[in-house]
């Protein structure tokens, strides 16, 4: 959701910046629309950041050899640390 709205307020920014010819005494739009561009932009690279980051995985797997109660059980936990 953040990469949207980053891509939102840069859209949004650049708008005010770029394509809008009105005059406001009491507000700088072009002002307005660089300042929503670089928030924009933060906004999408942390979007970015927190979505490929250090992703962690524990799979355990459930070994049972022979039957009845006589059985020998193993359990195996294996660890998957990724950088995507």
């Amino acid at each position: 959701m953040s990469i949207g709205a980053g891509i939102l307020l840069f859209v949004i920014g650049a708008v005010l910046r770029f394509a809008l010819n009105v005059e406001v005494s009491w507000l700088d739009l072009p002002l307005v629309g660089n300042l929503l561009m670089g928030a924009g932009v933060v906004i999408f690279v942390l979007g970015l950041v927190f979505t490929f980051r250090r992703r962690r995985s524990v799979s355990t797997r459930r070994t049972v050899n022979g039957q009845g109660d006589g059985g020998v059980t193993k359990t195996t936990r294996e660890v998957d640390d990724t950088d995507i």
